[in-house]
């Protein structure tokens, strides 16, 4: 059977000698599918002790970090969530900071997370608490104290959660292992007791609940007078397949025979095929609840039990369920357990980019202009979720009767949160048209959110001009030898500045293009100062063919004129 990763772990909190309790604590086990996606996460926090409200503050990071850590979408990766969830957990406790600073000096704690995701732990810290590894028996301390020593006997803490707006925090990923022993605890426990100790408590302790309750007392035995807080979490199996497991996990729904006109595919009428590929075949059905058309989508059985190809069809069906936005193809939830390899998709009565590209093949700058803005809303809906839909073009783009643009085919999709988890097989998925990839595919490089906006750029100079911007699909062999082909050269209404705005979305080097998809959009219809400068480039070098047509033209009428000249001259 496939493992899964487990620890068993455990925890304590206590007020000590202290009147009141300002630490907090709190540990989060998921089920699956969070279990793989977002992995485990134990949280430690200790209210600033002049504050009256620091036992708010410390519960509220521990407990609005762990329920919106797990509500974060699961594409992300950890370091984005995490620290997208503490950016704003410490912008609401600086809030609250500055309406009761006054009264009782605010809601300040700091804060140290410890998230185990595949074989990976994400180390977050703000603060003095801490957090410790123990492996092989050597105890390392794995965060950094941000303390500011006034004096050789008093230190101040030097950052903490409510204390700014802008938060600095302190990140890390390290490699897992079995039988690693991971430790968090608040500054009285570390203060009173030395790291001799702490091991052979950790040693003598099999249980981390009775280990992270001897490792308190102790504390409090050598003279603690603070809240004391520990937990301890220990490694037991971590996840891994071997590729006959990996492989039978990804085959336990058989893939579906050829489906003829009438037949009930789990709910859906099968109305007739659209498409048929070596890849793939489409069908349009009908919805037996609502009576409404679907599009069913099943796996050629010509890759009946090859791995990357399942892996990829199954990945298509993970990111279109995951994106909810206008200007993307929406994949539905099924009507019935499956019982076969297939997705549904919602319905669209239209034409591809491809097509409509033919059919207008010199569209105006206002249509180009609001096919683009759509697919900047779509294709942000994927940046937005740490993916990088990677195989944008025509033929992946269609416009329904409305006038309305939907992005559609995900089985190239990276997406940054899925990469971190560990399988037997290499992720890869294929790349789709060679007209639009970027280049730094050839080269080996991993691809960004410039990697969409380029083939944006390609889709935007291809419908302007109905050829590509350097003149042929680029190659790891013609990259050096390829240049910038102008698009005024093959479009008269392109002003010099739009043709700026293009070159610059599909800039050989990513660095040198758009940073933004916003970006991109607005330079389309507002003149950029850096591309109007070029404006006065003499003609003959902004746009030759112009100035060598102008050039026949004005020769052409200069003779016209002298041989009227000279005709009237003999008269």
């Amino acid at each position: 059977m496939t493992s899964k990763l487990s620890i068993s772990a455990g925890q304590g909190n206590d007020k000590g000698i202290k009147p009141h309790n300002e630490d907090a604590c709190g540990i989060y086990l998921p089920e699956e599918p969070l279990l793989t996606t977002k992995g485990i996460a134990m949280v430690i926090a200790d209210g600033v002790s002049s504050s009256e409200t620091a036992r708010k503050a410390s519960e509220s990071c521990v407990t609005g970090f762990l329920k919106d850590y797990f509500s974060s979408p699961e594409s992300w990766t950890v370091k984005t969530a995490g620290q997208r969830v503490l950016g704003a957990l410490n912008r609401w406790l600086h809030a609250q900071t500055q309406k009761v600073a006054r009264t009782n000096g605010g809601m300040l704690t700091t804060l140290s997370a410890l998230i185990i995701k595949s074989t990976t732990a994400h180390l977050f810290h703000i603060g003095d608490t801490r957090i410790y590894r123990l492996r092989d028996r050597q105890l390392e301390c794995l965060t950094q104290d941000h303390q500011v020593w006034w004096t050789s006997h008093r230190a101040f803490l030097g950052r903490a959660m409510g204390a700014s707006v802008n938060l600095e925090i302190d990140y890390r990923k390290l490699p897992v292992e079995i039988d690693d022993i991971y430790v968090l605890t608040s500054d009285g426990v570390y203060e009173f007791i030395n790291s001799r100790e702490l091991t052979d408590l950790l040693s003598r302790h099999d249980d981390p609940e009775r280990a992270a309750r001897a490792i308190m007392t102790r504390a409090l035995e050598n003279g603690s007078d603070d809240n004391v807080t520990c937990q301890v979490l220990r490694i037991k199996r971590l996840p891994g397949q071997d590729e006959e497991e990996f492989h039978h996990h990804l085959s336990e729904l058989p893939f579906p025979p050829s489906l003829d006109n009438g037949m009930v595919l789990d709910g859906y009428r099968i109305v007739r095929e659209v498409h048929a590929s070596e890849r793939t075949r489409i069908y349009v059905a009908i919805n037996s609840d609502t009576d409404e058309k679907v599009i069913i989508k099943t796996p050629s059985n010509s890759f009946d039990g090859d791995p990357e190809y399942i892996e990829c069809f199954l990945h298509e069906e993970w990111v279109g369920r995951r994106i909810n936005n206008p200007h993307v193809l929406r994949v539905l939830e099924p009507l019935q357990r499956k019982s076969f390899l297939y997705y549904v998709t919602e319905y669209i009565e239209g034409q591809t980019l491809r097509q409509w590209m033919t059919d207008h093949p010199r569209p105006t700058l206002a249509e180009v202009r609001n096919i683009v803005n759509q697919l900047v809303t779509g294709i942000r809906a994927f940046h937005r979720l740490e993916m990088v839909h990677q195989d944008l073009k025509p033929e992946n783009i269609i416009i329904d009767d409305n006038g309305t643009v939907k992005i559609k085919g995900f089985g190239s999709t990276k997406i940054a949160g899925i990469r971190e988890i560990s399988t037997p097989q290499e992720q890869h998925h294929p790349l789709g048209s060679l007209n639009h990839a970027a280049p730094e595919h050839y080269l080996g490089h991993s691809s960004s959110n410039r990697f969409d906006i380029y083939a944006l750029g390609v889709i935007a100079y291809e419908m302007l001009t109905g050829v590509l911007p350097y003149g042929k699909a680029l190659t790891a062999r013609n990259l050096k030898h390829v240049h910038y082909h102008h698009a005024y050269q093959f479009n008269d209404e392109i002003p010099v500045w739009l043709d700026g705005t293009l070159a610059k979305a599909v800039h050989l080097h990513p660095e040198q293009r758009y940073n933004l998809l916003s970006e991109f959009n607005y330079d389309l219809s507002h003149p950029h100062k850096s591309f109007v400068k070029n404006m006065t480039e003499p003609l003959i070098e902004r746009n030759p063919v112009a100035f060598w047509r102008g050039l026949a033209i004005a020769l052409l009428i200069l003779n016209v004129l002298l041989i009227y000249i000279l005709s009237a001259t003999n008269i």
